[in-house]
């Protein structure tokens, strides 16, 4: 089934994406996650009905007033302006289908001891299929694990996805606590 957004205004029905579904049982019960980019709360939907506090961040005013019912959002241009989180630390930071390669060093500042970055975007191929094309808004392969030093890669993906057609690339890695991995392996192996 394709990640998908309801295209009513209401927003009430919205699918995360089938990444961070996979991956949200890595974040800590009744943390907190920040949706970076977030939209219509789409994951932050999905992490509130999981008992999270959801965060969200979006410059669109129609996204950030549909946002709003899930959880905490602020209306800022990520982008053109300061980072609104400077000091904060979440114990996941997920982003989707965005890519503003300045950004990382706050996202990953942004990722609290035993947090998780939740990451997927589109990658270079996809111009072949559809949007975004243009070359800034791809990532190039294996640039993701590039722009995550310091964090413990827990999974991995570089390739293209059918239904909808699209190449991306998509990670999982966590802010480590401490050189003990039995947590961390009983955690990977807990159902969805």
């Amino acid at each position: 089934m394709p990640d998908t957004i309801s295209p009513s205004p209401s927003h009430s029905v919205l699918s995360a994406s089938a990444w961070v579904r996979r991956w949200s049982h890595l974040v800590p019960p009744s943390g907190n996650v920040l949706d970076v980019a977030c939209g219509a709360g789409r994951h932050m939907q999905w992490f509130a009905g999981r008992g999270h506090t959801a965060i969200g961040v979006d410059r669109a005013p129609e996204a950030v007033e549909a946002a709003r019912q899930f959880g905490e959002v602020v209306s800022a241009d990520i982008e053109n302006g300061p980072w609104p989180f400077a000091g904060r630390r979440f114990d996941a930071v997920v982003v989707t289908n965005y890519l503003w390669r300045p950004l990382f060093p706050h996202l990953l500042d942004s990722v609290a001891p035993g947090g998780v970055l939740i990451y997927e975007t589109f990658a270079i191929g996809n111009e072949s299929v559809g949007r975004p094309a243009r070359p800034e808004f791809l990532l190039q392969p294996g640039e993701l694990l590039t722009l995550c030093p310091g964090l413990r890669v827990i999974a991995y993906e570089d390739g293209y996805l059918p239904e909808p057609a699209r190449f991306v690339q998509r990670i999982v890695a966590r802010r480590e606590t401490s050189p003990s991995t039995e947590v961390f392996r009983a955690q990977l192996c807990a159902p969805v």
